[in-house]
Order: C-alpha cells, then sequence, then structure tokens
C-alpha cells in the first residue's frame, strides 16, 4: 500500500513527516510511570512469556581458613553455589483506533488529519503509562503483588476463632517464592504474616465471588491459616501484613489505610519521604539518573509546599521556578515528579488517599515485542507503518466502496514486570529488608485542598 492511494492533500504531510512527529508529540507529552522501566527486547517465536533468571551475589567471607585444612587438591575449601529467582514478563497486544471521513470533513481534512495522530499518540502514552502505573502498585498476575501488596486489613470482625480471615485486598498473599521459583501459597512452605498483634503461617488465599475491595485495583477475598487466629486479632480494622511484604508509609505510624485521619494531620511531609530514601538505600537500590523518582499527584505536592520541614529544606529557593511552577524539584536525593495517574481511592471516614511512589532503578521491566510494526510486505509498500517509542502507528488506505474511509490506528505489543530481589539478603546486604520487592516505598496519606489540611 503505497502513498500514492490517499487523497493529493494529505500526500505532503505523509511524505514530510508530519504525522509522525504529531504522534510522537502525543507519546512524549509529560513524564510517566513507563519512563523508570528498563527496556527489553522480547524476541519472535519464544512464545507469549518470557522467563528470567537473576542470581544472587555469595555471602561474604569473615572466618579464616584453618592452616591444618589447607591440604589436598581443594586445599580445605568447599564449593558453594549462588541462588537463583526468577519472574515472568508475559506479553499482550493493545490498540485503538479513529476512523476519518474525507467527505464529512471537508476542508479541514489535513489538520483532521494530524489531528487524529496526535489524539492516537496521547491515547498511546497514556495507556501504556497507566499499565505501568498498575503494575508498579498493583503488580501483574501470577506476581508476588505489586508495591501496595501484603499490606491490607480485616473487613469482617469473627465471632470465635478462626483459621479463615476475610481481608479487603489479597494481592500479595497469593504467591511465594521458594527456590527461587513463584509459586502459590498452597503449594509452597506458606507464608509469614502479622494480624493484629498475632504472627501466624498463611497457607493460602481464595479471591471472593463478587469483588468488593476499596483498594485501587484490589481483591478482596479470604486468607487461610495454618492455626485460628484470635478474635482480636480477626477484628474489622485491624492490619494485616505479610512479612514479605514491600513498605509502606503512613503519617503518625497508621498501620492501615483506613486509620488515615485529618483531623490527626495525615497529610505528606518531607519526613515520610526521607523515611522512603532510607530504606531504599538501606537496600542498596540504585538511583535514577542521581535520584530516586517520587511520583505523586497535585494535593499531596500541596501538602509537601506546606510541610515546615520542607520549607526549611528549601529556604532560598522561593524564587525558583521549580517552586514558583509546581513543577519537577530535585531534593535531598529525591525527584518530585507530579502526574495526574497516581491511583486515588474514595475516603473510608478519614479523607480520600492519596498515594505516592518512591522508586529507584530496576522497580520496573518493560518488554517490548520485536514483532511489532513487522510485515513481509516490501519496505515500498510500509511507508504508512510508524515505529515511535515501541509503538506502531498504522495509516490504512481507504477500503470502503466509496473510498472515503481512512483508518488510523495504533497498537503495542508488550508487558510490564516486577523483577524481585529475594537474594538480596541480610546476608549480602545487612541492611536488607525482608521484602520480596525492595525498589520502591509507597507513601499513604490524605491529601491537602486549597483549604487547609485534609480533603
Amino acid at each position: 500500500m503505497g502513498i500514492e492511494n490517499f487523497p493529493e492533500q494529505l500526500r505532503a504531510a505523509i511524505q514530510q513527516g508530519f504525522l509522525a512527529r504529531e504522534f510522537q508529540t502525543g507519546l512524549h507529552a509529560r513524564l510517566g510511570f513507563r519512563a523508570i522501566a528498563d527496556r527489553e527486547l522480547f524476541l519472535n517465536a519464544i512464545g507469549e512469556t518470557l522467563t528470567k533468571t537473576r542470581k544472587s551475589l555469595k555471602a561474604p567471607v569473615t572466618t579464616p581458613l584453618l592452616p591444618s585444612g589447607n591440604t589436598n587438591f581443594d586445599n580445605g575449601l568447599s564449593s558453594s553455589g549462588w541462588a537463583i529467582e526468577q519472574y515472568t514478563l508475559s506479553i499482550n497486544q493493545y490498540g485503538d483506533t479513529i476512523d476519518l471521513n474525507m467527505v464529512t470533513t471537508g476542508v479541514g481534512i489535513a489538520s483532521q488529519f494530524l489531528a487524529n495522530a496526535q489524539t492516537n499518540g496521547m491515547q498511546a502514552m497514556q495507556s501504556l503509562d497507566r499499565l505501568a502505573r498498575n503494575a508498579l502498585f498493583g503488580g501483574v498476575p501470577g506476581g508476588v503483588g505489586g508495591y501496595l501488596g501484603g499490606n491490607t486489613r480485616v473487613v469482617t470482625t469473627a465471632t470465635a476463632k478462626t483459621t479463615t480471615v476475610a481481608v479487603d485486598d489479597i494481592r500479595g498473599f497469593q504467591f511465594v517464592i521458594a527456590s527461587g521459583l513463584v509459586r502459590p501459597v498452597n503449594a509452597g512452605p506458606g507464608m509469614v504474616v502479622t494480624i493484629g498483634s498475632g504472627v501466624y503461617t498463611l497457607v493460602g488465599s481464595v479471591a471472593d465471588t463478587v469483588n468488593v475491595s476499596k483498594a485501587p485495583g484490589g481483591i478482596s477475598g479470604q486468607l487461610q491459616l495454618s492455626v485460628a487466629v484470635s478474635v482480636a486479632d480477626a477484628t474489622a480494622g485491624m492490619a494485616v501484613i505479610a512479612s514479605t511484604a514491600p513498605l509502606v508509609l503512613r503519617p503518625n505510624g497508621k498501620r492501615t489505610t483506613a486509620e488515615l485521619r485529618a483531623s490527626d494531620g495525615d497529610t505528606l511531609g518531607i519526613q515520610h519521604v526521607l523515611a522512603g530514601v532510607a530504606s531504599l538505600r538501606r537496600n542498596n537500590v540504585p538511583m535514577i539518573d542521581g535520584a530516586y523518582n517520587c511520583y505523586l499527584d497535585d494535593l499531596q505536592l500541596l501538602s509537601l509546599f506546606r510541610d515546615a520541614d520542607f520549607k526549611y529544606l528549601y529556604r532560598g529557593a522561593y524564587g525558583s521556578e521549580e517552586y514558583r511552577s509546581g513543577q519537577v524539584i530535585e531534593l535531598l536525593g529525591v525527584r518530585f515528579v507530579p502526574t495526574t495517574e497516581a491511583p486515588q481511592q474514595a475516603s473510608l471516614g478519614g479523607g480520600p488517599i492519596h498515594r505516592a511512589l518512591l522508586v529507584g532503578q530496576g522497580a520496573l521491566v518493560e518488554g517490548d515485542c520485536a514483532c511489532v510494526g513487522h510485515t513481509d510486505i516490501p519496505d515500498a509498500e510500509r511507508a504508512l507503518i510508524e515505529m515511535v517509542d515501541g509503538v506502531a502507528m498504522v495509516t490504512r488506505e481507504p477500503l470502503d466502496r466509496l473510498k472515503q474511509i481512512i483508518a488510523q490506528s495504533w497498537y503495542w505489543i508488550g508487558g510490564f514486570a516486577l523483577p524481585t530481589d529475594v537474594t538480596a539478603d541480610a546476608s549480602i546486604i545487612p541492611t536488607a529488608t525482608n521484602a520480596y520487592l525492595k525498589r520502591g516505598v509507597v507513601i499513604e496519606t490524605l491529601g491537602t485542598d486549597a483549604g487547609g489540611p485534609g480533603s
């Protein structure tokens, strides 16, 4: 299909690359969660999933070798290996299309044609950014949960000791990593969880038939324990935290989302961000171009501007462009990135919930399928497939009976995965935490509206 099959008034835009530029303008309109993803090429003809393997380091040796053992061919040494962990990256196809009727658009056909291209670009950018966001916060199917996983609360008070507890969100409680492999909890050694003030062993989780979770993308369900949970622990509102859960920070030591209250001043402050930075540094998480990225919405950013400690640290910079415009700010090794894509949650009694995500390098992996844009048609016929940042833009000539309707489409084949860092334990990094996912920290707070604290 060559451009000679398109109307004369559109050929110049196609030949001079206007179409690709309009698409690219939309695709790169703003910073987003996808920007932190490490890109990996998903090669052709390898199926729909790709299993990646990470190896651990070996623990340091601090015990001297015995001189008496320095004999034979092994010199008294015993071979030791390194551990592995695996994660799976699955690919799917995403896309959309828009039609352009050359007759009904009349004399405005060229501008409408380019406007459609830009709209497609914006849609593609936001779609991929949201997929990246959903993976970061909620995890991917068959994974250990996202950075909100393994952190929930009891929703139904038990009337007697019970081995089954109803919770708001079972993400992070469905799978355990054993011998480097992700397995269902009921097929592995179980998972240690804290419910209320008691410590129990989780042996299974079952999703509710009707999902009533309040968390963004949450999955309500039942947790099954090896021994009965006390009534005091199985009381509605009690925190349920997996021993392998990522860190979720809340103001004033609140243990669950439902405990946040405007009257307690549970809004974002610089100390919460610094606590997140400390956790990332304890796990030796690499920075992204010299800083950790903190994605937050505008109400959380407003809370930050009102925080006394933040004002003190940023003293002298009030006249800066960043402070005056409320745009990207770099401070204390953190790059604050305002976004409208941060997941929102309705009030649980104390006010709408806002979530910032502090991340370092390697928190997210994007797999781009190599077959995107591929065709066996000769190059001369491929002029109307444009590749921009891994996304294919396809412009199809009019094929209807009246030769009036042009189709402008985009598609992307790929997926996102959250690599774990189980093998980076205390034997390798003495300050490391026990979390499966160590490269991000969620900060849950209430927002601040224009009128004052709370929201």
